[in-house]
């Protein structure tokens, strides 16, 4: 497999896509016949969610050797420290190496909502510097992708102090920063700057996630600090939740922001899929359209 420090030398933009583990079977089952959709684009690498607390650890790894395998690309798993020991890392970094793996997205994650006595400071991880520097100490077969916040970190929105933590996460060892969702390419561009102005010279990927239900996207939207902007909000607000005149809306914005941010010279896109096929089939084709033409 190649790792990110080589994909993103490549003199083209990088187009990526996320998806998750089901939790049951016969989801685990449809998502693998699903993935056959993504062999017809020159994907770069697909990477596979982790379960807050490793709750999907097993299929996690699971999925990134179908993708290799199935789709003929790296399969990059996350990991998650919330809730994480040293151990227990060691154990997932060891099954990665072994399994052939040469990347991972490495994140802090959320603090559990259902457990309001979580204390950070008990854990053995408290920030996604600690984990990426301990990553980086217990093997060099693994580059280190970490998230970015365009808006601000929900638990600490103020930029500067955000971009702060970036730069520590990125001097532990980080390979490349892709972003949180967002939906105002202002908010990107100019927390690409001030990274750049902090000393960070590592590629920035942007990650954007198409609306299919706006609903869904407000929910998650309240709980990561991204805003939608006024008029997209009105526009999606005027159709049936769910319904396909709402999809194409959603679905031609993330096409023009794709092509605004191709534009301003991103290293490439990274879609946060939902494991909708049918949204990733016409956004990675929209987008390979626009970065061919």
């Amino acid at each position: 497999m190649v790792k990110f420090s080589q994909i993103y030398t490549q003199n083209k933009p990088i187009i990526s896509v996320e998806i998750f583990p089901p939790k049951t079977e016969q989801g685990f089952l449809h998502l693998s016949e699903r993935m056959s959709h993504l062999q017809a684009y020159p994907l770069d690498f697909v990477s596979v969610t982790y379960g807050a607390g490793g709750s999907t650890q097993d299929r996690t790894l699971d999925l990134v050797q179908q993708v290799h395998t199935q789709v003929g690309v790296p399969g990059v798993p996350h990991f998650t420290s919330i809730g994480a020991t040293r151990e227990s890392v060691r154990a997932f970094l060891d099954a990665a190496v072994a399994q052939g793996i040469c990347n991972i997205v490495a994140l802090r994650g959320d603090i559990p909502a259902h457990d309001p006595d979580f204390v950070m400071k008990a854990r053995d991880f408290r920030y996604g510097n600690e984990l990426v520097a301990f990553i980086h100490q217990h093997t060099d077969q693994l580059d280190i992708a970490v998230g970015g916040y365009p808006e601000g970190h929900p638990e600490s929105p103020d930029l500067a102090q955000g971009i702060e933590h970036l730069k520590l996460k990125v001097d532990a060892g980080a390979a490349i920063i892709i972003t949180q969702l967002f939906y105002d390419n202002s908010h990107f561009l100019r927390f690409r700057d001030r990274a750049v102005q902090a000393g960070i010279t590592i590629p920035i990927v942007p990650g954007i996630m198409p609306i299919l239900k706006f609903s869904q996207i407000q929910r998650i939207t309240s709980l990561c600090g991204a805003t939608v902007p006024n008029d997209l909000r009105a526009a999606l607000i005027a159709q049936t939740d769910g319904s396909p005149e709402q999809q194409a809306i959603g679905i031609d914005y993330t096409l023009q922001q794709s092509r605004h941010l191709l534009a301003e010279g991103v290293p490439g896109i990274h879609i946060y899929s939902l494991n909708n096929w049918q949204a990733v089939n016409q956004l990675v084709g929209g987008v390979q359209d626009l970065v061919q033409g």
